[in-house]
């Protein structure tokens, strides 16, 4: 087969670069002003990347700190061998408190009747970290209430152990709008001044943490724990206006065979309720990927793959599980050939940020929505792809 035919015999794959993502975890902690020990955050699959597989690269890059979004993310990087701490960010129901104890797994608490629920549920001590709600309105104490918060960190019940404290800092992604900026550090300023009344009270080691990806580029400070590294980890931007650090970019490439090529004719449709109709001779391919594997629907008529370096437009609404484009201009595309919906082809790159601008999304919709039926390969520099 030419170098175009695709590999692993397979009909939708996504690549993941474990090489680029350590890179991208380095290169992050080394460009803060104020440098932080990192807690890497794997939650919804790492992003659509593999939890396990990319946590255990980082721990090897020397990481200790994970994030989770749930218990079930939670043990399957315990079970999957991961040893460093693991906070799960939301909510676990208190049927769920003994695979908390069983797995050494940190739990968030957000409110108060939640920690004390969670007490009555536990079979023995719960590491626990406080969520502070300090403006965003999403879980957590109310921040504007110090001394109330303060009571009720320093009443947790027993087996209860609080071991940290965070606030989540909502617009540090706009570091260039006034209004979010001071909004930002009044967040910081908040989470701040429960801490202090928290370490005045003698919890001395109890660690505090309130920088997110952005946060750590564009708000540092020297007071957090540690700096919680989200969407940079995989090279993608919290929002498509920042810049980041030289070096780091996207993990994760998105591929498909080409299945079929035909001639369409002036007047011919293609597709579900025959938007698109051809104007003159046509070469159509057809991909074996559609909507259920994470090829947004919204990309109809407007999006593009890249084939031999070269783009080729979407015709017509995308299908569950098949696609169809324009290769008229392409010479010589053939089954088998190497589509990119992410990555790079020859000279040109599409990334999840440059899909999310055609979707007016977010980057992080377009790698958490690949769908899991879509096989992961990974690799490093000094590996095959596998």
């Amino acid at each position: 087969m030419s170098e175009l035919k695709v590999p692993y015999g397979r009909r939708c794959w996504a690549e993941v670069d474990l090489s680029q993502i350590v890179r991208n975890y380095r290169l992050y902690r080394d460009s803060m002003k104020v440098k932080k020990e990192v807690m890497c955050v794997v939650k919804a699959n790492a992003y659509g990347h593999g939890d396990v597989q990319v946590s255990l690269a980082l721990e090897k890059a020397g990481c200790a700190r994970f994030a989770v979004s749930n218990v079930e993310e939670a043990v399957r990087l315990r079970t999957g061998g991961v040893r460093g701490e693991i906070l799960i960010l939301g909510y676990t129901p208190v049927s769920e408190a003994k695979l908390l104890t069983a797995n050494c797994i940190t739990q968030t608490l957000t409110d108060e009747d939640y920690a004390r629920a969670l007490a009555e549920a536990a079979d023995g001590e719960i590491r626990c970290h406080w969520a502070l709600d300090t403006g965003m309105r999403r879980i957590g104490l109310n921040a504007d209430h110090p001394q109330s918060v303060l009571r009720t960190i320093l009443s947790t019940p027993a087996p209860l152990k609080v071991t940290g404290l965070f606030t989540h800092l909502c617009a540090a992604d706009s570091p260039w709008d006034e209004e979010s900026a001071a909004f930002t550090r009044a967040q910081q300023e908040k989470a701040w001044q429960v801490y202090s009344l928290v370490r005045a009270a003698g919890k001395k080691y109890v660690a505090f943490h309130e920088l997110n990806s952005a946060g750590g580029l564009f708000y540092p400070e020297d007071r957090s724990s540690f700096s919680r590294l989200g969407i940079i980890l995989y090279g993608l931007k919290p929002d498509r206006g920042n810049e980041l650090p030289a070096g780091i970019r996207p993990a994760l490439s998105l591929k498909c065979a080409v299945s079929m090529v035909k001639d369409i004719h002036p007047g011919d449709t293609v597709g579900y309720g025959r938007t698109f109709r051809a104007d003159r001779d046509m070469r159509v391919a057809t991909l074996p990927v559609g909507y259920a594997d994470g090829l947004n629907r919204g990309l109809s008529g407007k999006g593009c793959v890249l084939i031999r370096g070269q783009k080729a437009p979407i015709l017509g609404r995308v299908c569950m599980d098949q696609t169809m484009v324009d290769v008229s201009h392409i010479p010589g595309v053939a089954r088998e050939d190497e589509a990119v919906l992410l990555g790079r082809s020859g000279a040109l790159s599409q990334t999840a940020d440059d899909l999310a601008e055609t979707l007016d999304t977010i980057g992080y919709e377009i790698v958490c929505g690949i769908s899991p039926r879509v096989r992961r390969v990974y690799f490093t520099d000094s590996e095959n792809k596998q």
